[in-house]
């Protein structure tokens, strides 16, 4: 198989994989009244049923990201969409609320195994000048999967039951398995050879678990001694990380790396702020608007439909233009975005949530591209499944983040009862508060992706450029070499 073949080859196995977990996790969130109903759970557990396949998604990805770097992209990629592909058969035939929970729980560890890998496969075949546009093709695939989640998923529960959400995801993951082993040959482990940190995993996973779990319970007073915990043991990490010949997180391309430092905070902060905009807006069409959810539903495609339009051009453009300054320019864009609707209000028409949200999602896809460029290109090779990990727990952090400010607001404001109309003008103004601080943070995005640093400086001091036989293994020709 030549060169190119193979870069098609990867481009496609990424873009199919990233298609088929964001698909998973907002088609679920349509299933979970059927779910409820069938197995007469209660919401706090049925809240598990989403968050179990979000934290235990954010806990694995920089373990299995370096799990990666030591023992192959692909093989961990391939068991990855292996028990993705299993624990959605599972869930599709569980037969309690505990078993599907337990199920979610090994989904979300396939995600994270195919998450911080896919890209990771990406940069690994494709050159410098190449890289930002593949890039961008499969962040794409990314917001179709979230377009197509709440639709289909609505369309299957509705005609298909619950269950059909989880089957239908199987032949994906069956054609990506056939994808990988018959068109994808070679393998890439640059760390190989390297100790694994268990010691640090573990006290990365408990301060992840114990302060996204005290995100989710905010504002009662169990969060604050959760996320307490958390920081603790995250300080516990930080010095043990310090301490260890082969760190699961290399905690020194955070104190010495500029660019990869602030790409991953301008992405944390992104993802902080932009979030909840799902959420609060259903909320507010729903409620203040009045309409039904399925015509709120095609209101809030316009924004990801624009994202995955504008997401390959934006890493095209990354590929000949700073990332910096495309992302910059993006995260600024999102601010507008953000800011208009700091100005909701009753009589706001729908035409003007729309636009709003065109711009919203327009700004999303110059940021996230070129900012993913960014923080993959600016590791050594053996670093690039680490940092794609980084690239998604940067992700469901803001996730949980944005998530918590939107439940603080809304608890201040309007506390814990039902949303009736004597309650509208504090949900109009708690959106907008919401918003508010989102803006504030944004601002505080633009300042941390501006002063990143050159990625092709950075690039240029650090690397030398690639030879035509380090492209060649790249692709993966030297399979007698099982790396």
């Amino acid at each position: 198989m030549n060169e190119r073949e193979s870069k098609r080859a990867a481009l496609l196995i990424a873009t199919l994989s990233s298609l088929l977990t964001p698909f998973m996790g907002s088609s679920v969130n349509l299933a979970l009244p059927s779910i409820a109903k069938e197995f007469g759970i209660n919401a706090v557990v049925l809240s598990w049923v989403a968050t179990s396949y979000l934290l235990a998604a954010a806990v694995s990805l920089v373990p299995f990201g370096r799990l990666a770097d030591i023992y192959g992209r692909k093989r961990v990629f391939t068991q990855g969409v292996i028990l993705f592909t299993i624990s959605s058969f599972l869930s599709a035939m569980a037969t309690s609320g505990f078993m599907l929970i337990v199920c979610r729980v090994f989904q979300g560890i396939g995600s994270a195994m195919i998450f911080a890998t896919g890209i990771a496969i990406l940069t690994s075949v494709f050159p410098p000048h190449e890289r930002g546009k593949a890039i961008g093709i499969n962040i794409a695939a990314v917001y179709i999967g979230l377009s197509l989640g709440p639709f289909l998923g609505g369309l299957l529960t509705q005609h298909c039951t619950w269950r059909s959400v989880f089957l239908v995801t199987i032949p994906l993951g069956l054609l990506i398995i056939a994808v990988v082993r018959w068109r994808l040959p070679g393998e890439w482990a640059e760390a190989g050879g390297e100790a694994f940190d268990i010691p640090g995993t573990i006290f990365y996973g408990l301060s992840l678990v114990a302060i996204m779990a005290g995100l989710s319970l905010l504002p009662a007073m169990m969060s604050l001694v959760l996320i307490l915990c958390g920081v603790i043991s995250f300080l516990v990490f930080v010095v043990w990380e310090m301490h260890t010949a082969h760190p699961v997180l290399n905690l020194a391309l955070f104190m010495s790396n500029r660019v990869f430092a602030f790409s991953n905070l301008a992405a944390l902060i992104n993802y902080s702020a932009t979030f909840a905009v799902t959420f609060l807006l259903s909320l507010y069409l729903q409620h203040i608007k009045a309409l039904s959810p399925q015509n709120a539903g095609l209101i809030m495609v316009a924004q990801p439909l624009v994202q995955a339009a504008f997401s390959p051009l934006a890493g095209s453009l990354s590929d000949r233009i700073e990332p910096r300054i495309v992302a910059s320019a993006g995260m600024f864009i999102t601010t507008i975005g953000l800011g208009c609707f700091t100005m909701l209000a009753e009589a706001t028409t729908v035409l003007f949530i729309v636009g709003s949200l065109v711009v919203l999602g327009f700004g999303l896809a110059l940021f996230a591209s070129p900012n993913t460029n960014a923080i993959i290109g600016s590791v050594e090779r053996k670093y690039y499944g680490l940092a794609s990990g980084s690239v998604g727990t940067m992700r469901l952090v803001g996730m949980m983040i944005s998530m918590g400010i939107a439940t603080l607001v809304f608890a201040v404001l309007i506390g814990r009862v039902p949303i009736t109309v004597e309650v509208y003008p504090s949900l109009i103004k708690g959106t907008r508060v919401a918003f508010t601080i989102f803006v504030i943070l944004c601002l505080g995005g633009i300042a941390a992706s501006s002063v990143r640093g050159r990625l092709r400086a950075h690039n240029n001091s650090n690397t030398t450029a690639p030879s035509a036989a380090s492209i060649r293994e790249s692709t993966g020709i030297h399979e007698k070499e099982g790396r």
